[in-house]
C-alpha cells in the first residue's frame, strides 16, 4: 500500500483547487486504498484493519470529505430512514417517547422521519409520503388497520406497534398493560370508598383511550356499581379542565374521576380547585395515567399509572431493528407492566 504523501491539502484547499467537494474516490486515491475499503470504513459494523480505518479516516478529516447519504443507501440498499407516526391528539408523555426514539435511532446512525396525524384514524393520509421516502422501518404510535399493515408487509417494510396492539401475522408491537393498571387504579378506588364516579375518556379513535376507558368501565361493572357519566377529551389540559365542569353540572355529585391521561386529570384538578371550590382529594378524588413528568410536580402529585417508557421505547427499537435486519423474523408482541403511583390527587385504600 503506497504511503500517504506529507502535507496533504486541508479541506478549505482541496475545495479551492478542485472546485468540487471530495469524494470518496479522492480519500481512496490519497490513501493509497482501495475504495471499497473507504466504503467499508465508514459503513456500521463492516470489518477492516484497524491501521487501514485509522488511516482512511485521518485522510478524510483533511480534505474535509463526510460520506454522502444518498450514495451510501444505493450501495447498501438501504436509506437509513425509520417513520415515526403519531397523533397530534395525544398523550403528554409522548414527547419522551420521541426523544428516546430518536436518540436510541441516532446511536445507530438511523433518522427519524415524524409524520404527524390529525388523528389516528388519518394514516391512510401519510402512507403515500412513506412509499416515496423508502423508509427502511415504521415505529407506529397510532392504530393501523389489518389491511395497511398488509401493505406495508407488501412492501416489505418492517413494522413495529408502539403502545398498540398488532394485528396480522407479520406484526410486532411494544406496550404498557393499560387495561391492567387502571383496573388495579380503579379497584383501589372502589375498595377505599368510592361510590360516584365520573370519566373523562380520550378520543373515540385512540387505541390506549379506549383501552382504559373500557377497562374502567369493565371494573366498576364488577364492583356492582353503576355505568358512570362520561365525557370526551382529546388529551389536553383544556379538555381535561372543561371535561369535569361538564361532568359537575350531571344531577349527582361526584367524589371520583377518572381521566384517561394525567394531562386531563391536571385540568380536571384545577377545574376542581380553582372553578368549584372542592378539595382535592378530600372531596373528590382525581386519577390520571401515564406517570408524565408534570404529573410529580408539588401542586399536583397525581395519583396515576406510572408507563416504563424507557424501556419500552429501548424494546421498540430494537425489535424494529432485529426486523431490518431478518425479514423472516417471527412476530413478537412484548408487554409491560404500569407502575401504580400513590400520588396525593385520589384517595386509596
Amino acid at each position: 500500500m503506497a504511503a500517504r504523501k506529507s502535507g496533504a491539502s486541508t479541506a478549505g484547499k482541496f475545495l479551492a483547487e478542485t472546485g468540487r467537494r471530495p469524494t470518496s474516490y479522492d480519500v481512496a486515491r490519497l490513501a493509497g486504498v482501495s475504495q471499497s475499503a473507504v466504503s467499508r470504513c465508514f459503513a456500521p459494523n463492516a470489518s477492516i484493519a484497524p491501521a487501514k480505518r485509522e488511516l482512511i479516516l485521518k485522510v478524510a478529516r483533511e480534505i474535509g470529505y463526510r460520506p454522502n447519504a444518498l450514495a451510501q443507501a444505493l450501495i447498501s440498499k438501504r436509506t437509513n430512514l425509520v417513520a415515526v407516526l403519531i397523533s397530534n391528539l395525544t398523550n403528554l408523555y409522548y414527547p419522551e417517547v420521541l426523544s428516546g426514539l430518536a436518540g436510541a435511532l441516532n446511536n445507530r446512525d438511523i433518522r427519524v422521519l415524524l409524520f404527524n396525524l390529525a388523528g389516528e384514524s388519518e394514516v391512510d393520509s401519510v402512507i403515500d409520503q412513506i412509499w416515496r421516502h423508502s423508509v427502511d422501518g415504521v415505529i407506529s404510535a397510532a392504530r393501523l388497520s389489518d389491511s395497511q399493515l398488509a401493505e406495508f408487509a407488501e412492501h416489505r417494510i418492517p413494522v413495529v406497534m408502539y403502545n398498540r396492539m398488532a394485528g396480522g401475522e407479520n406484526a410486532a408491537s411494544v406496550r404498557c398493560d393499560s387495561s391492567a393498571g387502571e383496573r388495579e387504579l380503579v379497584r383501589r378506588l372502589v375498595a377505599t370508598g368510592h361510590r360516584n364516579f365520573g370519566v373523562i375518556a380520550g378520543p373515540a379513535d385512540s387505541y390506549v383511550g379506549e383501552e382504559r376507558r373500557l377497562a374502567a368501565l369493565a371494573t366498576l361493572a364488577e364492583a356492582g356499581l353503576p355505568a358512570p357519566p362520561e365525557v370526551r377529551g382529546d388529551f389536553s389540559y383544556e379538555s381535561g379542565r372543561s371535561g369535569l365542569l361538564e361532568l359537575a353540572r350531571g344531577k349527582k355529585t361526584l367524589d371520583a374521576v377518572i381521566c384517561a391521561s394525567d394531562l386531563m386529570a391536571i385540568g380536571a384538578m384545577d377545574a376542581a380547585r380553582i372553578d368549584l371550590g372542592r378539595a382535592v382529594p378530600d372531596d373528590l378524588s382525581i386519577v390520571g395515567f401515564d406517570g408524565s413528568g408534570p404529573a410529580t410536580w408539588a401542586s399536583y402529585a397525581l395519583t396515576t399509572v406510572r408507563q416504563p417508557v424507557e424501556r419500552m421505547t429501548e424494546a421498540a427499537v430494537a425489535m424494529l431493528m432485529e426486523r431490518i435486519e431478518d425479514a423472516e423474523a417471527p412476530a413478537e408482541q412484548r408487554l409491560f407492566s404500569g407502575q401504580l403511583i400513590a400520588g396525593r390527587s385520589g384517595r386509596l385504600a
